[in-house]
């Protein structure tokens, strides 16, 4: 597995500043646990997971609602998951 750059983990925490502090913390503390593992996968479906309304993405991540749609993929069900583990 190869690991992120500096330049890759700076543009995914950039990419990860969302509108609402709720999600900020989430996604922070999601990162500084797992950025060190990510794979390029992984990598794609968080961008693909940021490209949601910061409501919708925080209804998902407290458990609201589920994943659907064009969002409803295993990979990012894999990354909510331990997101709300958290």
């Amino acid at each position: 597995m190869k690991k992120l750059s500096e330049l890759e983990r700076a543009r995914l925490r950039w990419r990860a500043r969302r509108g609402l502090l709720e999600n900020d913390l989430v996604i922070t503390k999601f990162l500084d646990r797992f950025e060190d593992q990510l794979t390029e996968t992984d990598v794609s479906a968080l961008s693909h997971l940021f490209d949601m309304g910061d409501n919708d993405l925080l209804d998902v991540l407290l458990g609201r609602t589920e994943l659907s749609g064009e969002y409803d993929t295993p990979d990012l069900r894999k990354l909510v998951a331990q997101m709300r583990a958290l």
